[in-house]
């Protein structure tokens, strides 16, 4: 496993650092850019070409596989001030639930997922939030359709 990382040093935490590190199938490509994933739909990914930060040198890699994942920080920051975000950004929920503090708004995904940050995980969060929105929107419905005797 080629660990491609776009500077000189990692951001995670030092104990995620170090197991990364520790761990012989993975070897860190440190200031290292991915300009060119190679392959077809029958192939699948064969390879990348890589840019290597420092001198703009490039090199081809022989990959089988290839996984992007970018940061870590939830994309919150429009939110500010508005619902409550834990320290690292993330949107606080109602356990359990997608709910945020302020009523019809509802949180999902890698907004509110600090553990997991999957899309599969996204995706069931999603569902729950549409769930959620539905009820909601109808109880704005019968409240505003109420019929007085």
């Amino acid at each position: 496993v080629y660990l491609i990382h776009r500077r000189d040093s990692f951001r995670a935490s030092k104990i995620m650092q170090q197991r990364a590190l520790d761990n012989p199938k993975i070897e860190p490509l440190y200031n290292t850019h991915v300009v060119q994933v190679h392959g077809s739909k029958d192939t699948g990914v064969t390879g990348v070409t890589l840019q290597d930060a420092t001198d703009q040198t490039t090199r081809d890699l022989d990959l089988q596989g290839f996984f992007v994942a970018i940061g870590h920080k939830p994309n919150t920051d429009v939110f500010n001030g508005q619902i409550n975000l834990d320290p690292n950004g993330y949107a606080l929920v109602e356990p359990g639930t997608v709910k945020t503090n302020i009523s019809g708004v509802f949180a999902c995904g890698d907004v509110q997922d600090t553990k997991y940050r999957q899309a599969i995980t996204a995706a069931g969060s999603g569902c729950m939030a549409a769930l959620e929105t539905e009820k909601f929107l109808e109880a704005l419905h019968d409240t505003t359709h109420a019929v007085t005797a």
